[in-house]
């Protein structure tokens, strides 16, 4: 029986062993590295630059694009160097490092979207109040708190998770190091330790989603009383790109999570892990900036 002090690295899964299909997954990989690199660079030096942008929709925005290039060079980037070298191992350190930084940076967008329906909440259903809900310092509050609270977690889940004895093996079934693939390979009972951490941060994560359905349908029951159609179709574009994103992260992540176990495979889990590790920070700069005139000037 191996132990924690014993373990000096992880064997990550790969998404091809034939090297002509490695070196396509490297290609689409990059392509879409470079691609998201780019995107939310452009949104956040855009935003960063021009005066007209600094709202607190366009600051919360600057923060969104900021975890998504977090969250994207997790896991992309060793996948990336995996398959280009032919190796499948990640350090013991390494694959620590990636727990925290994925559950920080995916808790924390998750937070961000939140507030960000706060945000059109206050900007549609009191929109005379807006300067004085939503002030700087207001904003600058609540993103130290979206930031703080995804790294308190993460250094909670990460401190739980790696202090329990790992003795089935080394082998991650992912591309990427996550906590319910490292939990297989425990031998403890303080797993339940872990699952009570998961069944607060449930809770915490469907108060989150509440919230967010309770905010639109507040807000759509003040655009539909709006008289003019165009008041309301400019009410429901502020809103259609937030609800895109904050749907396409809760499907993904939700399905990734919470899908029956008679389903699971590891070539499954790889397909729905790219989906909400790969696929919404890659899409969310065209989501936010395909409708919005002021954003697409500014860049």
């Amino acid at each position: 029986m191996s132990n924690n002090s014993s373990l000096n690295e992880f064997v990550l899964l790969l998404f091809a062993y034939t090297r002509e299909l490695q070196l396509l997954h490297f290609s689409l990989f990059l392509g879409i590295y470079l691609a998201t690199l780019l995107a939310n660079g452009l949104i956040i030096t855009a935003i960063a630059c021009d005066h007209r942008l600094h709202t607190p929709m366009y600051f919360f925005l600057l923060n969104l694009s900021l975890l998504d290039l977090g969250s994207i060079s997790t896991t992309v980037p060793k996948s990336m160097a995996n398959s280009l070298w032919d190796t499948r191992a990640i350090s013991y350190s390494g694959c620590a490092a990636q727990v925290f930084l994925v559950v920080f940076l995916f808790g924390g967008e998750f937070s961000l979207l939140t507030v960000m329906a706060y945000d059109r909440y206050v900007a549609i259903c009191r929109p005379l109040h807006y300067g004085t809900l939503l002030g700087s310092r207001a904003c600058v509050k609540m993103a130290v708190a979206v930031w703080a609270s995804g790294f308190l977690n993460a250094l909670l889940h990460t401190g739980n998770t790696f202090s329990m004895p790992l003795c089935r093996g080394n082998e991650v079934e992912q591309f990427f190091c996550e906590i319910p693939q490292i939990l297989k390979l425990s031998c403890s009972d303080s797993y339940f330790r872990e699952a009570g951490l998961f069944l607060v941060n449930a809770c915490l994560v469907f108060g989150c989603f509440v919230f967010i359905v309770v905010s639109y349908v507040q807000i759509f029951t003040a655009v539909l009383r709006i008289p003019s159609e165009q008041g309301r179709h400019k009410a429901f574009s502020m809103c259609l790109p937030h609800i895109t994103v904050v749907s396409l992260f809760i499907s993904t992540s939700f399905f990734a999570y919470l899908k029956p176990r008679f389903i699971s495979s590891p070539a499954l889990d790889l397909v729905v892990a790219v989906l909400y590790a790969v696929v919404p920070p890659a899409v969310n700069p065209i989501i936010y900036s395909m409708r919005n005139k002021e954003l697409k000037h500014a860049l």
